[in-house]
């Protein structure tokens, strides 16, 4: 910790200490007084005031800057006790070292110092009075500066605790939170990368194959009925080849959802499920895209997971929203108990996340399941 700012908690928490006499005076009063409804206003604003006042002295000598709210008289009082013990250590600690630091320089001034000796051990050392006492001095300032520092960081949590977080430690938490989220979108996307490569192996190369040896065998083919034989299998294999495509083309991304917007995009899906699947539209206008796009894709893992994993017999997608965000909610009926931490679920809520959104997963085993995201109307930049 710099020597400045030492100084400027020491004197934060030296200001705290007087103004935590004065908080222990007022909850003496204000604390009783407030139990009865004719004096409550009057320590109502009393309290204010005061937690104003801790606000604007820990902002400027402490650094901590919280958002308002919070406090109550169980702030005050352990504020008070806390300010009034450390400040009394610091003062004392103050006194004492100014005493030897003052004694030291005069008796080295004056020449006035008596010899001291030190028996140690195997040891013996002849001093003065006035190094002795500058070596105390400088002894206690450490101890001081330390004190100092244990004191501002005590002051701080208690602040955090009934306060709240300061803008640092808010800031703090926030780039802790984008470094997080932004190595889960990483991994996501390599997830999703994988599950599309298994697609198109499983799915589109096979029926590519199978396609390019019945074309192969009509090719060779003497027989002009086998031929013809040959190549109507490999017309319908073309066609399945190209409903693969499509398939796995809607599961990268939907062209509905830019063209047409979720209530469509949801509205294909629930086609597409083969299972009874009822979604509920409540949102007035579309969302942004990444907040659209997160909310498609929560719904629709959710309904495949629904029908492929839990058997369901009736899935429901609710979407609603409030003036600052959105969300949809998807119940189902089958076996439940879904693990969050799956590929699938724990993909949605990394994108989540990374909006600024959350996402809940409660699903016992024998069901029901409930997977619920919220996100901001408007994506967060950057």
């Amino acid at each position: 910790m710099s020597g400045n700012r030492v100084a400027r908690t020491l004197v934060g928490v030296l200001a705290g200490a007087a103004l935590g006499v004065a908080e222990l005076l007022f909850l003496c009063v204000a604390w009783p007084a407030s139990l009865f409804a004719s004096t409550r206003p009057a320590a109502g604003r009393g309290l204010a005031r005061l937690t104003a006042l801790e606000r604007r002295r820990l902002s400027r000598w402490l650094g901590h800057d919280a958002e308002p709210g919070g406090g109550g008289y169980g702030f005050l009082a352990a504020r008070a006790a806390l300010g009034v013990v450390a400040g009394y250590v610091l003062a004392a600690g103050m006194f004492l070292t100014g005493l030897l630091l003052a004694g030291g320089l005069w008796a080295v001034a004056t020449g006035q110092g008596e010899p001291v000796a030190v028996n140690l051990p195997g040891v013996r050392l002849v001093t003065d009075t006035a190094i002795l006492g500058l070596s105390n001095a400088a002894f206690l300032l450490v101890l001081l500066a330390a004190a100092t520092a244990v004191a501002g960081a005590g002051e701080r949590r208690l602040a955090g605790r009934f306060l709240g977080p300061g803008r640092q430690e808010v800031m703090r938490r926030r780039i802790a939170e984008l470094t997080a989220t932004r190595s889960g979108i990483v991994r996501a996307v390599d997830d999703e990368r994988r599950r599309i490569e298994r697609d198109l192996h499983d799915g589109v190369q096979q029926r590519g194959v199978a396609l390019a040896m019945l074309l192969g065998r009509a090719r060779h083919s003497a027989d002009p009925a086998r031929t013809g034989e040959l190549v109507g299998q490999a017309y319908t294999e073309s066609r399945r080849l190209l409903d693969e495509l499509r398939s796995v083309a809607w599961r990268i991304y939907p062209t509905a959802l830019d063209e047409l917007g979720l209530r469509a995009a949801l509205a294909g899906v629930a086609e597409r499920s083969g299972g009874p699947v009822t979604v509920h539209y409540g949102l007035a206008g579309r969302p942004v895209s990444e907040v659209e796009t997160a909310l498609y894709f929560v719904a629709r893992e959710a309904i495949t997971n629904a029908i492929k994993h839990a058997g369901a017999g009736d899935i429901l997608v609710v979407l609603s929203e409030d003036e600052e965000t959105v969300s949809v909610a998807i119940s189902d009926d089958g076996a439940g108990g879904a693990d969050p931490s799956g590929g699938g679920l724990s993909g949605l809520a990394r994108r989540v996340l990374a909006l600024d959104g959350s996402f809940a997963v409660d699903s016992p085993p024998g069901g029901p399941t409930r997977i619920t995201a919220t996100l901001p109307k408007e994506a967060p930049c950057g």
